[in-house]
């Protein structure tokens, strides 16, 4: 696409006043944009380093998408209003879970093809993620407050975690310690993974309806971002909250960049927020770049700092989504 181009579709898609103004302080713009389009709506995002593929959950399938020049290359079909993958690239497997089936496909990567169903006893499996210190799959069942633990050994449920509130997204450190925001409640739960037990939870006050959750391991820092428009830091090792920063409301993810110490939360109102990690306990907002109304969810690359997400041109409630497209934000 060249820069006329890509400009024009730009101010017809992207404007929005209320933020035109704050983008200029940004390094970061949308430098890509590609057309996708198909109906229905959508939920996360996943990017497989290896293959450098996006993986969008889109309700009856998932979209998977060469994510260097935004061609789609191939669509699993068969979900029941799938939510999101988690990748296991040394067993060449996605876990794609369904909502309405309350269940979880597999997914060959090689072949791009569903293996095979586990049933889960939780309802509405949610977001999901791959565990590395005990090598499970870890669904998030947003009806039924709690979690399914899948052994991708035998590829069944093997536990579950209760929990007091309704379970959003999840990270791990890696280290045996899993964090999930508590949506309902306005907390964060801190769950031995080994144990398969909720060793504390913690408030997340002012915000309301915690989604997105992202981890900086290496200072033990968690990064919630809230329904009402708040991103807030706390101290993984004892609940403490540090820090909270403004960013649009409703967004629906977050990433942090370690290697930049930058934050990225995007929102319904179609403005991607950037966040500078000036120490462990201090941020500085340091732009925000328009994007696309209902463009909630992303996927970094940690490799070229790039952030991916969906948006629709038309997505309102109730009615069909038209104009879905894949945007590639990165400094400029």
């Amino acid at each position: 696409m060249n820069k006329i181009a890509l400009t024009l579709i730009l101010a017809g898609l992207l404007s929005s006043p209320a933020w035109a103004a704050s983008a200029a302080t940004s390094n970061y713009s949308v430098k890509q944009l590609y057309a996708l389009d198909g109906s229905g709506g959508w939920d996360y995002l996943t990017l497989d380093d290896a293959s450098h593929r996006l993986f969008i959950a889109r309700d009856d399938r998932v979209m998977v998408v060469d994510a260097t020049n935004g061609r789609l290359v191939k669509e699993i079909p068969g979900m029941q209003h799938a939510h999101g993958v988690a990748l296991i690239p040394d067993m060449h497997r996605a876990y794609v879970t369904n909502g309405r089936g309350n269940n979880v496909s597999v997914v060959d990567l090689n072949t791009l093809k569903v293996v095979e169903q586990i049933p889960v006893s939780g309802k509405d499996p949610d977001a999901v993620i791959y565990e590395s210190a005990t090598g499970h799959v870890l669904s998030m069942n947003g009806d039924s407050n709690n979690i399914s633990v899948i052994d991708p050994a035998s590829n069944k449920e093997v536990a579950t975690i209760a929990l007091t509130g309704n379970p959003e997204f999840a990270v791990s450190d890696g280290a045996g310690n899993v964090y999930v925001n508590l949506e309902d409640r306005g907390e964060i739960a801190h769950i031995d993974i080994k144990a398969n037990a909720v060793r504390q939870t913690w408030s997340l006050a002012p915000c309301k309806g915690p989604t997105g959750l992202a981890i900086d391991s290496i200072n033990k820092r968690l990064f919630s971002v809230c329904a009402n428009g708040w991103l807030i830091v706390t101290d993984a090792s004892n609940g403490h909250q540090v820090a909270k920063v403004a960013v649009g409301k409703e967004p629906d993810a977050v990433a942090y960049d370690a290697q930049s110490k930058t934050l990225f939360s995007p929102s319904r109102d179609g403005v991607l927020n950037v966040i500078h990690q000036d120490d462990a306990d201090h941020y500085s907002a340091v732009g925000t770049v328009p994007t696309m109304k209902s463009a909630r969810t992303l996927a970094l690359d940690a490799k070229s700092h790039d952030v991916f997400l969906v948006g629709a041109k038309n997505a309102e409630r109730g009615k069909p989504v038209s104009g879905f497209t894949l945007l590639v934000v990165g400094k400029h």
